[in-house]
């Protein structure tokens, strides 16, 4: 397997899927990573960095959409969503919360592989882009790609909500993000009135990146409005 040829992440609980998958994609020259539940897809994304990810919208644990979800708040790696459902709605969801293509079960594998070049080569045009995944002032370092970060060199342990939000806040450097926008970004659109969720994260993130609340360097609060990570 050539090591440069592109990464491709696969979450799918179904066995048949994957297996179809696994067999179709490597003979087109890809690497594969499989995973069979949302949780493991996500730890796999962040480990293992895919090029793309296909997933699928029907998972054991969690659903495709809530993966998405939190998968965008870190990573703008393409994805190409699989589902039995075809309603225009489902589509139509999945768009709006980040896919990049979507893909009906039953389907061709040659049509998948079309849309998976397409997608691959607008990820390889927009891949300047990347530069805006990292942060560095010289004392925090943050790498959404990677999904690390680093206080004076030594790395800092996040649970993965604290990650999302700090990486939601980061990739709007400098703008006013609102406390109801980082709730249902990475909570979901039920939990959009509950903010003590976001002020505990708060808490914890500025603990644990020794950010005096009365006097923030990164993690600045708007009153009444939301947060606000300053720009250098």
């Amino acid at each position: 397997m050539n090591a440069t040829a592109p990464r491709v992440l696969v979450i799918d609980d179904e066995v048949q899927i994957r297996r179809f998958l696994d067999i179709g994609l490597r003979a087109e020259g890809y690497q594969v990573i499989l995973a069979a539940t949302g949780e493991e897809g996500l730890g796999l994304a962040a480990t293992r960095s895919p090029d793309l990810v296909i997933l699928d919208i029907g998972l054991p644990d969690m659903e495709g959409h809530e993966v998405l979800r939190e998968l965008r708040a870190w990573s703008e790696v393409p994805v190409l969503m699989l589902s039995v459902r075809d309603a225009e709605s489902e589509k139509v969801k999945a768009l709006d919360r980040g896919a990049n293509d979507y893909v009906t079960k039953p389907f061709g594998i040659q049509e998948l592989m079309a849309r998976l070049r397409v997608l691959l080569r607008a990820s390889a045009k927009g891949g300047e882009a990347g530069a805006a995944l990292r942060y560095d002032d010289g004392t925090l370092t943050i790498d959404l790609a990677r999904r690390e970060v680093f206080l004076d060199g030594h790395a800092v342990a996040l649970t993965r909500k604290e990650f999302a939000v700090l990486s939601l806040l980061v990739r709007h450097t400098g703008r006013v993000v609102g406390q109801q926008q980082i709730l249902r970004d990475v909570w979901g659109a039920t939990h959009t009135q509950d903010t003590h969720y976001l002020r505990i994260v708060m808490g914890k993130l500025r603990q644990k990146l020794g950010d005096d609340p009365s006097s923030p360097r990164w993690l600045k609060t708007e009153p009444g409005v939301g947060y606000r990570f300053p720009a250098n």
